[in-house]
Parts: C-alpha cells; structure tokens; sequence
C-alpha cells in the first residue's frame, strides 16, 4: 500500500518536470494548521560571540543527545568550523565531525583522509565559529516546501514537521548556509529549530546549556530589556551572508571577514 508520503513525494516529481518550482501550489503552506501566524511579543535571536569560543565540541555533543541526532553520523544541528590564515596569505577551515569532540589536533582536516600540517610560528591568526539555523526573517526554505513541512511560527522560529516532510530535498539545496541535512533514521529534513521543545518551556537551549564559557546566548529582541537584545542592539555585531537578503537572526560578535 502507497502511504501518503509516498503519493506527495510522487506527486511533487511528476509536477516539477512541468514546472519551475516556484509553480508548484499543489498544497499552501499558509493554508496548513502548521503554517498558522499571528502577532508575537516574542522573536527568538541568536547570538554568538566569536571570542570566547574555544573549539571544545560541547555544543555540538550537547545537540546531538538532546534531539535524537545519531552521535556518530557525520552530520549535525549546530557545528563549529575552525579557521586559520597563515603568513603567507593562505586561508584553511575544517569542521571534523563539526567539531563533536572538539580539535584534538592541530592538523587541518581537508577531507578525504587528507590533512595540512600547518607550523604555529607559520599562524597569523586562528579562531573558531559556531554555526547553526540562522531561522531567517525570509526563509528561503519555507518558500520551497511544496507540502508545508516546513513552516515558520509566529514567534519567528522555522520548524520542520517530520509527519509532513516529503524528503524532496528542496529546503536542504535552498538554504545558503549549509545548516540543514537529511536525518539519517528518519529520511527528513533536518535542521536547529534552537530547541524550541525547550525555549518555548522557559529553558535555555541545549548548546547554550553546555557552552562553558558563555559564547552562545539565546534570546528575545522585542525586549528591550533582555540582555541578548541590548548586546544587538548597541554593539557591533555581524551576520552571515547579509547579501542573500534572507535577514539572518543569528547575531555574531568578532565575525570576521575570512568568515562565509
């Protein structure tokens, strides 16, 4: 017997050989109970400060126990890359296992079984960046979904509903920033959704938990008094791939410009 997945996922293939994606309305996410809006005294930020993280892997552990993320599966929610520029001009970054168990070596994983030695008196600088669901103001990836799986709730948070997820593939290619992935048991998209099993009970996500120096924060930008806000607010602080006008709200303080 065909389940219901299955017809969608055949449904959506055979009309994408007739037309554009953008063409594809078999299903209105606004018209789905999940796509459901309405007026928020909340808006979940992010924010990241570049100089206090040290490249220890506890986040990424702490994500991957929290929501059902297989622990050795090389994908991950959240990630941190290291970045290194040498002397000489030259600019390397690596993310092993997205740095799970952290940067036991100073080798630089190029992938493939391949690494770069890199001398410390060669480093002009080096530090660490971490990464996740910028949940965009302008989600490409709800624009996608021709089934609504992937919807934004009023609170600004993007989420993905398993129940309704295709595996089309099409949210994961619209993402400019790398942060979503099929679930390796499940065959869905995946992606951060900054623990809103979590948030929306009062707690701190689970990478802001583990983080035992404080460069993850999580917090509310409507209000002016939430210490997040104010540090976004009245200090410098970046976003990743401003040009693609997707208003990421994933703040970053000490972004730099090695950084994409």
């Amino acid at each position: 017997m065909i389940t219901r997945r299955e017809l969608l996922k055949y449904a959506v293939g055979v009309a994408g050989l007739a037309a554009p994606l953008t063409a594809l309305e078999m299903i209105n996410p606004k018209k789905l109970l999940a796509g459901k809006s309405g007026p928020s005294k909340v808006r979940w930020v992010f924010l990241v400060d570049t100089y206090k993280c040290v490249g220890c892997g506890l986040c990424v552990k702490a994500c991957k126990n929290e929501n059902e993320i297989p622990y050795d599966a090389n994908v991950t929610r959240t990630w941190v890359e290291r970045y290194v520029l040498t002397k000489d001009g030259k600019l390397f970054a690596d993310t092993p296992k997205g740095a799970r168990d952290g940067f036991t070596t100073n080798k630089i994983d190029l992938g493939l079984g391949k690494y770069q030695d890199i001398k410390k008196e060669d480093i002009r600088k080096a530090f660490f960046v971490p990464k996740l669901c910028n949940q965009c103001e302008n989600p490409p990836c709800v624009q996608v979904c021709p089934v609504g799986a992937t919807y934004q709730a009023p609170d600004g948070v993007v989420l993905v509903d398993r129940t309704w997820c295709i595996g089309c593939g099409y949210c994961i290619m619209a993402c400019p920033y790398g942060a979503r992935f099929f679930h390796p048991k499940y065959h869905t998209a995946e992606k951060c959704n900054f623990c809103y099993h979590r948030i929306s009970k009062g707690m701190q996500t689970a990478c802001v938990e583990a983080c035992p120096f404080g460069a993850r924060r999580i917090g509310n930008i409507k209000d002016p008094n939430d210490p997040v806000a104010r540090i976004i607010m009245t200090e410098r602080v970046g976003i990743l791939k401003s040009e693609y006008g997707t208003k990421p709200q994933v703040y970053y303080i000490g972004l730099d410009e090695e950084v994409r």
